[in-house]
């Protein structure tokens, strides 16, 4: 059994029509998801589902936790001890990733959701909420890159050279740098801290992760499209640190969307927000939820709040129908809550 299927997170694998076979880990209990915030969720390149679960776990999350259900998603190729993909399997776009997600929330029987993605898995996200934007409530989107420019470049000139079954040191080093950015150089967090956190990313890169596979989900995220996120009907919450090698990338984002839709979070002397600043986090995306009509037991961070005697807390937990509203009519869209 693995350590997630312990924590009870439960393991499906959905058939899809252009990505073949995705393994999905569900935490939380999907028959209530009427009374529960579902979240979808996909990860960045040289991890996989766990580094959500992680973050899901995290002290910070547990109120949250409590009142959703987590659908976590595996990148093909990106389950526990994967064998190596077939030659014969040509791997998705992160195009057609972001599409054929719609087959898991089918497959569970989700109506709508919030989506929650880092680095590609954020890019992927992106663009299932612009192919079914009745179906993600929000995106919240950490380090997600739009254009295929910035860091990409320098992604080929190593991986262009990556032929061989395993990671080498420069690949390796190179998403170190693609995860945690400045943070390995700066003097943000204790020496035994940065060790012991880059200690068990090489751990999982080269344990129980397959790296043939990792280079194809590189290789997507490489020459993945431009993503045009103009006119994206679901809001938006971008999240950033400012260690991050993504930052003002998020932040040239950020002032081309309508502000509207979209709000931003950029941590100080941060490079890998979920796992260094999970209460900032956490505080952002409750704020966001609640804006979608979601989480509304939870009374704002700082804020007490007082439950009327007349409902209960299962009550409470009810998202808000009227503010989900699956319609495309603009007069029926609900007002947008700022951060």
């Amino acid at each position: 059994m693995s350590e997630t299927e312990e924590k009870g997170v439960q393991k499906y694998v959905v058939s899809t029509d252009r990505s073949g076979d995705i393994h999905v880990h569900v935490q939380g209990d999907l028959t209530q998801q009427d009374k529960r915030c579902v979240f979808l969720t996909v990860h960045d390149l040289g991890t996989n589902h766990s580094s959500m679960v992680d973050f899901v776990n995290s002290p910070a999350m547990s109120e949250i936790k409590e009142r959703s259900c987590f659908i976590h998603i595996d990148v093909p190729g990106h389950e526990e001890n994967s064998p190596d993909l077939p030659d014969s399997y040509q791997f998705p776009s992160l195009q057609t990733l972001g599409e054929d997600l719609v087959t898991v929330l089918d497959f569970l029987h989700i109506r709508y959701a919030v989506g929650i993605g880092e680095g590609a898995g954020a890019n992927i996200l992106a663009r299932c909420g612009l192919a079914h934007p009745r179906r993600l409530l929000g995106l919240v989107l950490v380090n997600c890159t739009a254009s295929t420019s910035s860091v990409a470049d320098a992604f080929r000139s190593r991986f262009s050279r990556w032929r061989g079954a395993d990671i080498s040191q420069s690949e390796e080093d190179f998403l170190i740098y693609h995860k945690f950015g400045h943070q390995i150089s700066s003097d943000s967090c204790e020496p035994n801290e940065k060790d012991r956190m880059l200690a068990e990313y090489r751990s999982r890169l080269r344990g129980n992760l397959n790296p043939h596979n990792i280079k194809l989900f590189v290789r997507a995220f490489i020459n993945r499209k431009d993503l045009l996120l103009k006119g994206c009907r679901p809001d938006i919450l971008l999240i950033t640190g400012t260690l991050s090698p993504y930052s003002s990338v998020i932040e040239k984002l950020y002032k081309e969307l309508d502000r509207d839709r979209v709000t931003i979070l950029k941590v100080e002397r941060v490079g890998d927000v979920l796992a260094e600043a999970p209460a900032k986090v956490a505080q952002s995306l409750l704020l966001f939820c609640q804006g979608q009509g979601q989480l509304t037991s939870l009374p704002p961070p700082g804020v007490e709040r007082r439950m009327s005697r007349a409902m209960s807390m299962e009550e409470y937990d009810k998202p808000n129908i009227r503010r989900l509203s699956l319609t495309p009519s603009v007069a029926d869209s609900p007002p947008h809550t700022k951060l």
